[in-house]
């Protein structure tokens, strides 16, 4: 941990408050002493406000390749389209019955479908692109289209998503909209954004209230269907204003924002938390066509050398792929260190090791560690419901209830789940009464399925951190917990850098065991390798045996106790997969759905003759 300077953030953030409430069931409700402010009624009122109020700021901005100049859209541009778009919404008839389907990856035409579909009262959904392009059998991007029934469906291009539209093709009575204007099977976007605007789109806009759907978002779905989170408008400005409340440089005339985002809109992180960052905010959003992946994240890298954002968004992969490009060009490191004033990771999520990292480049380049922050919450809580807006010392401090939005810690065996109740909340489930009523408890909680740990039971204020999912968690031989979320980050940071993710398994065994989705990339550097050389080369290559297995003698020295270590260690030649529920796009592994999926692969890690699996030296 470093004794550096830790950067000045009294004029950022407000400071953390927390009220406990210790019931005589043993619960704990824990809440912000501070009332939630007045939200707005809508989305659309953000939009009307900074057209009216910064007619020529930069709203949105796109390019098509690194080397291109960006193509922006003011907020005055993008309440003309919205409000055309919405006239030919209108005019089709679209309802919460027959919604607005997004397919395509984040774009400005995207964007203003989505908002102009919310400014007259129809939800738009946005689904992950995978579903389209990656999927094999169409299975789940079938399922939504049968649950949704969509009036409309959007693609940036027909061509790539051919495949996709002839599998649904049977199940919706949907218009197909392009965003490129020469495809002829499909309704050009820039035809409807030309709409002349009517009367009824301002009586629409009018009849929108706090409990109008703004938008589905879909859950991963690990097995079967993902369910449809209904998001309302009072959910998404509700979690607006309680960041506005704890990131308090938002306040109007405290600066610009601008912000460089790839986070995809199909999840409520890039959708409800960024893109509304920008919206509520009257920010700047430069959205990022790049993406933390081999071949994508150089576009990224340019796209950041043109804009240095306010504050900088990204995911453990993001990050682990940021630091390699800041320790190799020093103009890059100045000007980031120099212009972002702090990082934003998702609080559950981030290595230790990666953490250190940042600090360190931080600390050498400007003289103080960067601000890192977090939050915690879900798709069903729109998605902010706690915010770490203070200096926590080390990654995985989730921080404390935000501004309305009360948590409730329950025991759980020798944990603590927390549950939600909130503005923020979803009321439920689309066409799914009974999964509704299964995710509420009798006072209304969300019951989200993780679990918490104070940073000191007696300060509270002091925030709390991720403490795994409840679900996830299980018992060796011994009678022992493991606590699959915490090993998890500690088996990365001690496989650093070759692990990019890991599964822990061992279920009813003596010890604990790993399955490991390896960076390639960094496997073949360390062994020596070209880049020409294939997978099955480089995973059984000496040098990367060897290392393994000194990882995991590393992590038995940190946690000598069977729950706390694994004793092998098995490398998956195949990426994580999206159609089995594996992988969302933005890199997050599903534990339960690896493990279904590769039972195989945990037969061979548990097999004693096997000559795959890596075994802990010492």
């Amino acid at each position: 941990m470093t004794t550096a300077p830790r950067g000045d953030v009294a004029g950022l953030f407000a400071t953390p408050r927390t009220l406990a409430e210790h019931r005589a069931d043993g619960s704990i409700v824990l809440r912000s002493p501070e009332p939630l402010g007045e939200s707005a009624r809508c989305t659309g009122d953000w939009l009307e406000q900074w057209a009216r109020q910064t007619p020529d700021t930069t709203f949105l901005a796109e390019r098509s390749s690194a080397e291109a100049p960006w193509t922006t859209v003011t907020y005055a541009q993008a309440l003309r389209q919205v409000r055309a778009v919405a006239s030919w919404i209108l005019a089709q008839g679209l309802s919460a019955e027959r919604p607005v389907v997004i397919l395509s990856d984040n774009s400005i035409d995207h964007a203003l479908l989505a908002l102009a579909a919310q400014h007259v009262g129809v939800p738009s959904a946005a689904i992950s692109p995978a579903y389209s392009l990656m999927s094999k059998d169409f299975d789940k991007l079938r399922s939504m289209i049968t649950l949704l029934e969509p009036g409309a469906i959007y693609v940036a291009a027909t061509k790539p998503f051919a495949a996709a539209l002839a599998a649904i093709e049977p199940l919706h009575q949907a218009q197909i909209i392009s965003g490129n204007g020469d495809d002829a099977v499909a309704l050009a976007f820039r035809s409807i954004a030309t709409t002349p605007e009517t009367p009824d789109v301002a009586r629409a806009f009018a009849a929108v209230t706090p409990d109008t759907i703004a938008k589905f978002l879909f859950t991963s779905g690990s097995t079967g269907t993902p369910k449809a989170v209904i998001n309302t408008q009072r959910m998404l400005t509700s979690s607006q204003q309680a960041k506005a409340q704890t990131w308090t440089f938002l306040e109007p005339g405290r600066g610009d924002l601008v912000i460089l985002d790839w986070l995809p809109w199909s999840h409520t992180f890039g959708a409800n938390h960024n893109f509304n960052l920008v919206l509520r905010n009257g920010g700047s959003l430069y959205i990022d066509g790049g993406k933390p992946a081999p071949g994508l994240f150089a576009t990224s890298l340019a796209n950041l050398k043109s804009v240095i954002p306010t504050v900088y968004f990204n995911v453990p992969r993001g990050f682990d792929m940021l630091i390699a490009a800041l320790r190799s060009d020093e103009d890059l490191r100045r000007r980031f260190f120099g212009g972002v004033k702090f990082a934003f990771y998702a609080g559950a999520a981030l290595p230790q090791n990666l953490w250190d990292a940042l600090e360190q480049l931080s600390i050498e380049t400007a003289g103080r560690a960067l601000p890192m922050v977090s939050a915690w919450g879900s798709t069903e809580t729109s998605p902010l419901a706690a915010d770490c807006h203070f200096l926590a010392e080390r990654s995985g401090n989730i921080g404390v209830p935000i501004p309305g939005t009360e948590l409730k810690l329950v025991t759980s065996g020798d944990k603590l789940e927390v549950r939600v109740r909130g503005p923020n909340v979803t009321p439920g489930y689309w066409k799914a009464p009974e999964l509704t009523k299964q995710a509420f408890d009798d006072e209304g909680f969300y019951l989200i399925g993780d679990a918490v740990k104070f940073a000191d039971v007696e300060r509270p204020e002091r925030g709390l951190f991720f403490d795994g999912r409840v679900a996830e968690d299980f018992k060796l031989n011994s009678g022992t917990w493991v606590s699959v979320g915490t090993l998890r980050m500690a088996g990365i940071a001690a496989l650093a850098p070759l692990a990019q993710d890991i599964v822990v398994t061992g279920h009813g065994g003596d010890d604990v065991r790993f399955l490991v989705f390896p960076n390639i990339a960094a496997c073949r550097a360390h062994a020596g390798l070209p880049e020409t050389a294939g997978v099955n080369e480089v995973l059984t290559h000496e040098k990367i045996r060897a290392a393994v297995a000194q990882g995991l003698a590393k992590l038995k020295q940190q946690s000598a106790n069977s729950s706390g270590h694994a004793t092998r260690a098995l490398l998956l030649a195949e990426p994580a997969s999206v159609d089995g529920g594996e992988i969302t796009d933005k890199g997050y592994i599903n534990q339960r759905a690896v493990l279904t999926r590769r039972a195989d692969a945990v037969a061979r890690l548990n097999d004693d003759e096997a000559g795959e699996w890596i075994g802990c030296v010492g």
